[in-house]
């Protein structure tokens, strides 16, 4: 199936959901809310964990037909016939994970505040590039900074879907918008609220504007 990229990305966090069940409530809610994409993030070196949650989060994502793909492991992805994987610059080959993944797959690909390396990715095949962190981010407080001038600059030079990931919030996402990004990737800006459903509605809304 091929997905259009777009709107709320929502990225799991396993401070946020500490148990199976409480990342699928938080999930779902998201899900309700209308998050497009959901990525599970999860660096813990329990592979049998790791398994367990991808599996149900991805039965889960089915039900709402929305993509899940999963951070940095390509074997996980693939065990679980989730919707394709995002690598980190040091997390694999692009090349080598399409081979395993098929040519539906979603391969996202953090490219920082790098357009040389955007550009790259799109030559090796990527189905979407990720910028940031344009704010200040709890999940990465050391990340370099990347100015919202690099989503212009990348809409002129690529045909991908961008994704600006890094502080991204209700309050902040209309200039990640206005500057041009197709989704904002978020993490306790809306898995941290009281009311994950509504905060989803809240960044569904600003791309509907």
């Amino acid at each position: 199936m091929r997905y259009t990229l777009s709107g709320l990305y929502g990225i799991t966090d396993p401070t946020l959901m500490p148990t199976l069940d409480q990342m699928l409530i938080q999930v779902e809610r998201s899900l309700m809310g209308g998050a497009t994409l959901i990525q599970y993030r999860d660096k813990s070196p329990d592979s049998e964990k790791r398994l367990s949650e991808a599996s149900a989060l991805n039965h889960l994502c089915q039900r709402y037909a929305v993509p899940l793909i999963i951070n940095d492991d390509v074997a996980l992805a693939e065990t679980v016939a989730a919707a394709g994987v995002h690598l980190g610059q040091s997390d694999g080959n692009i090349k080598d994970a399409r081979t395993r993944l098929g040519p539906n797959a979603i391969i996202g690909v953090t490219c920082h505040d790098s357009l040389a390396l955007a550009e790259k990715a799109a030559l090796d095949g990527a189905d979407y590039v990720a910028f940031g962190a344009f704010f200040p981010s709890k999940t990465k407080p050391h990340a370099k900074a990347a100015p919202l001038e690099l989503i212009h600059s990348a809409k002129e030079k690529l045909t991908l879907p961008i994704v600006a990931i890094g502080g991204i919030s209700v309050d902040n996402a209309n200039k990640i918008i206005a500057a041009g990004a197709d989704m904002v990737a978020v993490i306790h800006a809306l898995y941290a609220q009281n009311d994950i459903e509504a905060t989803a509605q809240h960044f569904h809304q600003q791309f509907n504007n």
